[in-house]
């Protein structure tokens, strides 16, 4: 039974399996961190400080590879995860990922949360070609094999996701009047940057666009300076303790506008039920991904079997927070990809395992979206949907993006 210790500033290792499948390689090749009885994984998670919300992402990882473990192992190995707590502070980030590469010597590195905290460390990745797989972010950069090789996004970019929700902006409010609240670092300004790539000639009508930083106590200031401008369609990216944050004073100065979510902070338990599910109704976002909120998933196959998960392996997270989706399905990834692996553990096979996964459909994403890499194509989801949130959950739109 692996158990979760914190040690000061960082997090100890989580003993986890995957599923046994039978060897694709005749011969074993090994690189550190990998051997006949284990394969070893790195990973820095903002399980304190200012992001510390998403934290449940490692945690929930960390479930189901125990879930896994206690149904065999991959090829018999057990999976070592090493997840470690860097605040969401780069430098912290560094430390901690030179501490799994140089100490720990794990295989890989994989799914670690933070568009910031992840740049600091792609160069030193790709230049010691370790495997920087399935970042949890949805930066650009993550999808650039030419100068990046060792490194792979998950989730659909920022900008796509920007663009998405600026096409439906127009379409349904062609005469807006734009505010954006974004948080002041690379996530923020990629979202900013498809925003505002989706409008085109309609940026002119972006009345007003501000900042955030992630050391502010609130955002409150920001909000009524919006409300001041005359916005009346909002455009907000924030983390989830942010989203709330706006959701609640929008809704205490009487303010309405039609508001755009970005999904990163469009969690139904860690963003609008903190903030007030009623002061949320009418939002749009986009997803790809099912909600554990709506009803209409409620006898899915996946769902009902991620439930029971959540209840047996980490019963006290929340099945309303969508990053304990969002991890869940990440760690299938990563055993999608070791089953491909075969015997064959070296660095290299990984990242080109990685990169060659064909249609891999994952319980939880929405129908249709399904995962596809190349060695030209370091972004496994590339498709959304429209949702609008009913004031219990998010609903998806007919109307494609």
């Amino acid at each position: 039974m692996s158990k979760i210790t914190f040690w000061p500033a960082l997090l100890a290792g989580v003993v986890v399996a995957a599923l046994a499948i039978e060897p694709v390689c005749a011969q074993k090749k090994y690189d550190p961190g990998a051997s006949d009885s284990e394969i070893k994984i790195g990973q820095t998670m903002p399980y304190s400080g200012p992001a510390s919300s998403y934290g449940t992402i490692g945690l929930a990882m960390a479930a189901y590879f125990e879930k896994v473990n206690a149904e065999g192992g991959v090829n018999g190995r057990k999976i070592t995860l090493l997840s470690r707590d860097d605040g969401f502070q780069s430098s912290k980030t560094v430390e901690m990922t030179r501490m799994l590469v140089e100490q720990d010597e794990v295989l890989f590195v994989a799914a670690s949360l933070g568009t910031a905290p992840n740049i600091a460390v792609q160069k030193y990745l790709n230049g010691k070609k370790v495997p920087q797989l399935f970042v949890a972010t949805g930066a650009t950069r993550w999808s650039d094999p030419a100068n990046f090789p060792w490194t792979m996004g998950w989730q659909p970019s920022y900008q796509i996701e920007g663009a998405i929700l600026a096409r439906y902006t127009m379409r349904a409010h062609p005469a807006a009047k734009i505010g954006i609240l974004y948080q002041n670092d690379d996530s923020g300004k990629d979202y900013l940057k498809g925003f505002k790539a989706g409008l085109g000639d309609a940026a002119k009508q972006i009345v007003a666009e501000i900042s955030y930083e992630l050391s502010d106590p609130t955002v409150d200031s920001q909000v009524v300076a919006l409300k001041t401008a005359g916005v009346d369609t909002f455009f907000l990216h924030a983390n989830p303790r942010f989203s709330a944050q706006a959701i609640r004073r929008a809704y205490e100065l009487n303010w309405r506008p039609a508001m755009i979510m970005a999904s990163v902070g469009a969690s139904v338990g860690a963003a609008l039920a903190p903030a007030g599910l009623e002061k949320s109704v009418g939002a749009v976002t986009a997803a790809y991904m099912k909600d554990a909120t709506d009803s209409a998933w409620e006898n899915d196959k996946g769902m009902v079997e991620w439930t029971a998960f959540m209840k047996q392996w980490y019963p006290r997270g929340s099945l309303n927070d969508g990053s304990n989706l969002y991890g869940y399905s990440l760690a299938q990834t990563i055993v999608a990809v070791l089953k491909q692996c075969g015997d064959n553990l070296t660095r290299e096979n990984v990242m080109k395992q990685a990169a060659a996964l064909k249609n891999v459909e994952l319980p939880l994403l929405l129908p249709g979206v399904r995962l596809n890499t190349s060695s030209e194509d370091f972004s496994p989801i590339k498709d959304m949907r429209l949702a609008r949130f009913d004031g219990k959950s998010w609903v998806l739109l007919e109307e494609k993006p």
